[in-house]
This record gives structure tokens, C-alpha cells and sequence, in this order.
């Protein structure tokens, strides 16, 4: 790829705020007044962007010191290792664990762009029955939506397959698009905000048992709903094999998280103050509702526009990353060589083609509840692995830092800042691994995925040796 065609910093730092920035950000408010006071969101959210913050910088840092891994978390896992199984081995379990995840999380974006869409066309949530089957009913409303999904999912792919960085200049515009919007609702927010709709800075919260939580337990809950937030962190990063240099990925994930904890942490506070809390926790679109508090029913109308615009760059941005991640992988032998092939346009068409036929298996779950049952739990149990990429980095961090690979011109004390930051990420990691784990069971089936990435090793390695 020419440098001319190579992704700059503006490309990338989209892809960071697009991809972290999604549908969550329209429920945040109300997820976060359910178990939390204004204070302890304050306090949550300082706690998280500052364990966030160190994870941006161990990919940062490693982008720098190790430019010749261009496939995030996956070639820090193969470079983790001396022996050349175990490389392998650690570098297709992470990439098809991360791949898996991505199947799911598109759709999840995609059938969130039906919902905001049946805003403007309400044919989407139509229960007409078109065709029953025995016990089965397909409604009307089902039938459209599928096709909806359908058709943004595939339309994005041939947005990709015409380029990765034309595609990537697309989600730029729909990022710039976003952020605009949602400085201006901070800015309506910011002139309509009143403290007494607030209520108390502190008070306590009670759970769904009755269950007074303080202080430290309203800031645990919510660090865990904004570590959701956070997933994306990692984008500039895979992408640089097609970055022009290290230093743009680190400049990227940074300014991207920067941008994102704003907007976030400035959304979720001043909402509190527009609407009653009895209000907001009884909604469905508390964003929505908080605008049409002060301009009027038109309110739902504009968010409704800014969602459509946040999912559709989303959108672009995942399905770019979900391609891009085994691509990078293979060229680098972790993974199937069957995913190395580029189209003239320089796309991985044969990862994006395989990325959109595994999710749009997950969107004939807009055509059966039963089928929508399993696929929110999938979700749930696929979550593990994005936060699995959080735990690898920082621990290859921490070896180059005490073995001092890549810093054979940097000072001892840079050697131990960045041990440092690593630890901080280390810990911070496995705290949310931890959190974001709901029980047993998730965990358990969580395990079970990576558990079938050493079922399918052998079947890629013997492509990789033919």
C-alpha cells in the first residue's frame, strides 16, 4: 500500500470514537441514574478513563517499540511466547476469539440501526402476521426489519470492498457528523440544566432486593456499565499494518479516548439535570426524552437522526476491524491463509465476505424469538474476549519493559514508567475481566469459546503446512 493510501491520524481517531462510541451511549444515562448517584458516576467514571487511559497507552507504546506487529493484541500474543507451537497456538486462539466476538457485536449494531429506523417507518415494528407455520408467526414488522439488517450489512461490505481507507473516509464524515451532534445536545444540555431535577450530589441507592449500596458500591456497579463503553480502545491499533506510522496509531488511540470520555462523562452527567430521575429511570430513550424536554416533541425526531448517523459509522468501523483482524493475522501465518487475499482496491474481500456471512446468520435472530434468545446470550458470552485483548497487551507490555526489547535507546526510567503503566493497565484489566463477568455460567461458556479455538487449531495449522 502506498504511503498516500496508508490510514493518517484523522482516519484513525474516527475509528476509535466510532467504534467506542455506539448505540450504548443513548441508554448510558439511565443505566448509569439505575445504580449510582451523580457523585459516584463522577467517581466511576474518573476510575475507568484513568484504567482505560493506561491501556490506551500500552497500545500506544507498543505500536511505537514493536511496529512490525500490525495485529493488535493477536501478534503481542504470538510474540509473548519462545517456542514456535506455542506462538502460533496463542496468536489463533486470541484472533478467533476476537473474531467470534465481532460476529455478534455487528448485528447488535445493526439490528439497533432497525430500531432507531422504525422511528421514521414504524411498519418495522408491525406484528401483522404474514406466515404461520404450526407454532410459529412471522410478522410483518420481523420480515422488514431482517431485510433492513440485511441490506446494511452487505451494503457496508461493498463500501469496504471499494477501499479500506475510502471506507474509512466514510466513517470519518458520520464520526465528524456525531460528534458535532452530541457537542450541540451538551450544549443545549449546558443552558438547560437544573441542578434540583438532579437531586442530591450524594445520596444512597437502592438495588432491586432492597439493598441499600454506599458510596463505593454505587461506583463499583457503575464502572462496570461504563466499562462497556471503552470497547473499541483497541481500533487504531489493528489497523497497523495500513497505519502511516506507530506514532499516528499511539497519537490516534489517545486523542480517540480523550474525545470519547468527554462526550460521555459530559452526556451521562447533564442528562441528570433535564429530566426527573423518577423520569429517566422509567425510560426507554433517555436522550430523547431529555431533549424533548427542552425543545419539544421534536426532540425524538433529531435523536433518532444522530443514532442513524452514530450506527452507520459504527457499522463501517466494526465490520472494517471484524475483516481486518484475521486478515492481519494471516498475513503474519496466526491464522487461516485462505484470509490473505486482497481485492484490487487492496480490501481483505475473502475475511469481509466471511465476516458478513457469519453475521448475517446472527440476523435471522430478527426473524425468531427463540433464535434472538440464544443470540443475546451469545452476546453476552462473546463480550469476554473484547476484554481479553485488554489483558494480553499489558502483559507483553510488562515483558519488553523488564526484558528491554525495543529499548536499547531509551533511558532506564522509561523502561520503568512504562512497567509502570503496564502494571496499572495489568490490574486494571483483570478487574474488569472479573466485573464484566455476569456468573458462572458466562464464564464458563466464555471459556468454552476459547476452548474451541484449540479444537480448530490443528485444521489451521495443517492449512498453514500445506
Amino acid at each position: 500500500m502506498s504511503q498516500k493510501k496508508k490510514m493518517g491520524f484523522f482516519i484513525l481517531t474516527a475509528l476509535v470514537i466510532g467504534n467506542m462510541i455506539g448505540s450504548g451511549i443513548f441508554m448510558l444515562p439511565r443505566q448509569m441514574a439505575e445504580v449510582a448517584s451523580p457523585l459516584a458516576i463522577l467517581l466511576a467514571w474518573s476510575i475507568t478513563g484513568l484504567g482505560v487511559l493506561m491501556i490506551a497507552l500500552v497500545f500506544g507504546n507498543l505500536a511505537v517499540r514493536r511496529p512490525d506487529l500490525t495485529s493488535g493484541a493477536q501478534s503481542h500474543a504470538y510474540a509473548l511466547f519462545k517456542n514456535q507451537n506455542a506462538k502460533q497456538m496463542a496468536g489463533f486462539i486470541a484472533v478467533w476469539s476476537y473474531w467470534v466476538a465481532n460476529w455478534a457485536g455487528n448485528v447488535s449494531i445493526i439490528t439497533s440501526f432497525a430500531g432507531y429506523l422504525s422511528v421514521f417507518f414504524p411498519i418495522l415494528n408491525s406484528t401483522d402476521t404474514l406466515v404461520q407455520i404450526g407454532g410459529y408467526k412471522l410478522a410483518e414488522g420481523q420480515l422488514i426489519t431482517f431485510f433492513v439488517c440485511s441490506l446494511l450489512l452487505w451494503g457496508v461490505a461493498f463500501i469496504i470492498s471499494r477501499g479500506v481507507s475510502a471506507a474509512g473516509k466514510i466513517n470519518l464524515i458520520a464520526t465528524i457528523a456525531k460528534v458535532v451532534g452530541f457537542f450541540l445536545f451538551i450544549i443545549i444540555a449546558v443552558f438547560a440544566f437544573q441542578s434540583a431535577k438532579m437531586g442530591a450530589f450524594y445520596h444512597p441507592v437502592y438495588d432491586a432486593d432492597g439493598l441499600k449500596n454506599g458510596l463505593l458500591s454505587q461506583v463499583n456497579k457503575a464502572a462496570i456499565v461504563t466499562l462497556w463503553a471503552f470497547i473499541g480502545i483497541e481500533s487504531a491499533m489493528m489497523f497497523a499494518g495500513r497505519a502511516k506510522s506507530g506514532r499516528t496509531i499511539q497519537a490516534a488511540t489517545i486523542s480517540g479516548l480523550a474525545i470519547s470520555v468527554l462526550l460521555y462523562i459530559s452526556i451521562s452527567v447533564l442528562t441528570l439535570g433535564l429530566i426527573p430521575k423518577e423520569q429517566l429511570l422509567g425510560s426507554a430513550s433517555p436522550l430523547a426524552d431529555a431533549l424533548n424536554s427542552v425543545i419539544g416533541s421534536g426532540g425524538s425526531a433529531i435523536m433518532a437522526v444522530l443514532a442513524l448517523i452514530c450506527l452507520f459509522g459504527s457499522t463501517i468501523g466494526w465490520i472494517m476491524l471484524s475483516s481486518e483482524a484475521p486478515h492481519q493475522a494471516a498475513k503474519n501465518g496466526l491464522f487461516l491463509p485462505y484470509l490473505k487475499k486482497v481485492n484490487q482496491n487492496g480490501t481483505p474481500v475473502r475475511a469481509l465476505v466471511l465476516t458478513c456471512v457469519a453475521s448475517q446468520l446472527f440476523i435471522l435472530s430478527t426473524l425468531s424469538g427463540s433464535i434472538a434468545v440464544a443470540y443475546d446470550f451469545v452476546v453476552k458470552v462473546s463480550t469476554l474476549a473484547f476484554l481479553v485483548q485488554y489483558f494480553i497487551s499489558p502483559i507483553f507490555q510488562m515483558k519488553l519493559a523488564l526484558t528491554g526489547l525495543g529499548y536499547e535507546h531509551s533511558s532506564r526510567a522509561k523502561r520503568i514508567m512504562d512497567g509502570i503503566i503496564a502494571l496499572l493497565a495489568l490490574i486494571y484489566s483483570a478487574w474488569i475481566i472479573k466485573s464484566g463477568t455476569e456468573n458462572l455460567i458466562v464464564f464458563g461458556l466464555s471459556l468454552g469459546l476459547f476452548l474451541l479455538g484449540f479444537i480448530l487449531y490443528p485444521l489451521m495449522k495443517r492449512g498453514l503446512n500445506k
